[in-house]
Formats: structure tokens, C-alpha cells, sequence
């Protein structure tokens, strides 16, 4: 088994052109990684690979996948970010409305494991960190569809943990709580008061605070951790 990560470390994050996949992607850049980052429209930050990619579509991915191959070199850490909401009362929800979720963000960071995980088999390093969120394990009104999505990544990382754990390869799952990005940015001051109130810390994170915790995942010393579920959400989710 390899413990210390290769010299020209190749990262992909999924949907990271916005928002904490962004956050991460200049992580990665900041700290010396060669980074893509797939995108349905938009660009990455400066200094990383874009490639136009959906995660509902493997045709765009085996696409994506080897231009980045081809371009940077064999993927070794995978961040899988991509998601989307479609959040309305369990009543309200439509089929469609369930399964477009779960398509992206649960069978979307499958197809996305599946297509790299071969490079890091040969290289016999890897890093998978799948970027659930605090709902999924939490629950929340309105939100069936995104939790269940959310939920699911723990048993993918906990799986392959079991499966590949042997092969110097790692999984694991970040939980971010309430991050401030445009979408919390959008909320009525009242209500990100109201919010603010049922977190421990008092506050929203930074973007940059759960792109440390993913970086650090991808590095030397979390080499012995795999199959962990990392809360970062100021102590709103803890015991869940």
C-alpha cells in the first residue's frame, strides 16, 4: 500500500464552478494540485481545467474523464460535489421531482467513482470524498428527495471502503452545514437570524472552511481515515 500521495497529484471536482465546488477547486490550485472541474455552463477559478460535463449523462462524462486524463494525467482524488435541490413538501413532491435529484446527486457521483477509480487502482492511491451535506443525515421538511440523495453517499463511501480499502484508496463523506454562498446570501435577514440561532457556532462557514476539511482529506495524514462521515456545520447536525 502507497500512504504518501503522488508528486503531480491530479484532482477532478465535480460542479466546480460555483459555490463550495469552487471553493474547493482553488483550494486544490492554492495548494499545489493539478485541478479540472467539470461544469454544465460556466467556467472553473483561474488555474484549473474546465471540462462541460453533466453527471447525468455518461456519454459527457467518459468525455470529460479522458480530456482531463489527457490534458493533466490520471485522476487520484475525486470530489464529488455536483447537486441540485428541488425542494417542496413530501404532498407536493412529484415523481420527477424525486428522481432528478437522486439522478444527479447520488447516481451522478456513482457514475463519477465508477469512471476514475480504475487510475487510482493503478496507481494504488487514491482519495474519494463525496460532499453530502448535514440534512442527510439530519432530515429536513421539504427536502425528501435531497436527503435521501445525501444519505446515500455514506453507504457508497462506506462500500467501497470495504471493497478497495486495501488498495491505498480512501473514501469518505463531508457533511457542510449552512455555508454562505449566493443561495444563503438570498435568504431574508430574518430568516438566516432565525437559522443562525439553531447552530452551536453562531454563524454560517465560509466556503474556504469546507474546502480545508476536503483538502486535508486528500492529503498524507488522513490516510488511515475512510468511511468517515466529517461534519462541518458548527455543531448543528452532532450526534447525527
Amino acid at each position: 500500500m502507497n500512504d504518501h500521495r503522488p508528486e503531480e497529484t491530479v484532482v477532478l471536482v465535480t460542479g466546480g464552478n460555483r459555490g463550495i465546488g469552487r471553493s474547493i477547486a482553488r483550494e486544490f490550485i492554492d495548494r499545489g494540485y493539478l485541478v479540472a472541474v467539470t461544469a454544465r455552463s460556466g467556467e472553473g477559478p483561474d488555474g484549473a481545467l474546465t471540462v462541460h460535463a453533466d453527471v447525468t449523462d455518461g456519454d459527457s462524462l467518459d468525455a470529460a474523464v479522458a480530456e482531463v486524463e489527457r490534458t493533466l494525467g490520471p485522476i487520484h482524488v475525486l470530489v464529488a460535489n455536483a447537486g441540485i435541490t428541488r425542494d417542496t413538501l413530501l404532498l407536493r413532491m412529484t415523481d420527477e421531482d424525486f428522481e432528478t435529484v437522486i439522478d444527479t446527486n447520488l447516481s451522478g457521483a456513482f457514475r463519477t467513482v465508477r469512471r476514475v477509480v480504475k487510475s487510482m487502482l493503478k496507481a494504488k492511491w487514491g482519495r474519494i470524498v463525496l460532499i453530502s451535506s448535514v440534512v442527510g443525515l439530519y432530515g429536513s421538511g421539504g427536502q425528501v428527495n435531497y436527503a435521501a440523495s445525501k444519505s446515500g453517499l455514506v453507504g457508497i463511501a462506506r462500500s467501497i471502503t470495504r471493497e478497495i480499502g486495501s488498495r491505498g484508496i480512501t473514501a469518505n463523506v463531508v457533511a457542510p452545514g449552512f455555508i454562505e454562498t449566493e443561495m444563503t446570501a438570498a435568504l431574508p435577514e430574518h430568516i438566516q437570524d432565525e437559522y443562525k440561532k439553531s447552530i452551536p457556532a453562531g454563524r454560517f462557514a465560509a466556503p474556504e472552511e469546507v474546502a480545508r476539511v476536503v483538502a486535508w482529506l486528500a492529503g498524507d495524514d488522513a490516510a488511515y481515515i475512510s468511511g468517515a462521515v466529517i461534519p462541518v456545520d458548527g455543531g448543528l447536525g452532532m450526534g447525527h
